[in-house]
């Protein structure tokens, strides 16, 4: 199923969203929320280099402010490097976008 760009934009939206909501978790002292938290994270910021990397042209040159491709190598990294993820970098990028 083919997601147009407007769709795409949506779910970046709603992904920054749960990342904001989750990284609350990360101070709970709880083990288990903690590793759910980290875990709900590091999917949305999948979610988020995904949909990036499928916006046409047209949109992220509009948007040279947006780090474009650092969006979409964190999600290559996290996909394909997964055994070397960094949780404290991790939190850093949702914290200090």
């Amino acid at each position: 199923m083919s997601r147009d760009a407007g769709q795409r934009i949506a779910d970046v939206l709603h992904a920054i969203d749960r990342c904001t909501r989750y990284v609350g978790a990360l101070d709970s002292g709880d083990a288990d929320l903690l590793e759910m938290a980290e875990d709900a994270i590091e999917r949305n910021l999948q979610i988020i280099g995904e949909a990036a990397n499928h916006l046409p042209a047209e949109i992220t040159d509009a948007h040279p402010e947006i780090a474009w491709p650092q969006i979409r190598g964190f999600r290559n990294a996290l996909v394909h490097q997964y055994f070397g993820v960094d949780a404290d970098v991790v939190r850093d990028v949702v914290e200090h976008p």
